[in-house]
């Protein structure tokens, strides 16, 4: 995966965007019939044997070096969102329509752009921050 697409950050933004739209599909009829929490637990049990599969499979589990406690911090909170994150969108999607829950939730843009500037001195232009707030609108006037 040195060259090519494969390597291009914006081929896997694009396929990350295609899963979270089949995640939004698919969760959606998930919870038809279940807790919404429970539905969350399943699918971080699916995600949990396929990732320890993946790493099992490609040898990545081997880590040469050991993990700083400030990396550690950082991921442990950024699971603790992320655990948050899933189950607000499943009991958001167990209540409210597919196609009115996922442009609300991709505000997470939105709120990505704002914090990076504030938190990681990220610098946005002005046609940056135009494409920020045409996001902002456009997954309002879609979720309302």
């Amino acid at each position: 995966m040195s060259s090519g697409l494969a390597s291009s950050w914006q081929f896997w933004a694009v396929l990350s965007a295609v899963f979270a739209a089949l995640t939004a599909i698919f969760a959606k009829v998930g919870v038809e019939n279940i807790n919404s929490d429970l539905a969350t637990f399943i699918r971080t049990i699916v995600i949990l044997v396929t990732l320890g599969l993946i790493l099992y499979a490609t040898g990545q589990y081997r880590n040469t070096e050991p993990i700083s406690l400030r990396t550690m911090i950082f991921l442990v909170l950024s699971g603790l969102a992320t655990g948050a994150s899933w189950i607000c969108y499943f009991r958001a999607l167990k209540i409210g329509n597919a196609a009115q829950v996922a442009p609300i939730d991709k505000l997470s843009v939105v709120l990505v752009a704002i914090f990076g500037v504030i938190f990681l001195g990220e610098h946005l232009s002005p046609l940056n921050w135009a494409g920020v707030a045409l996001i902002a609108m456009g997954a309002l006037f879609v979720a309302f």
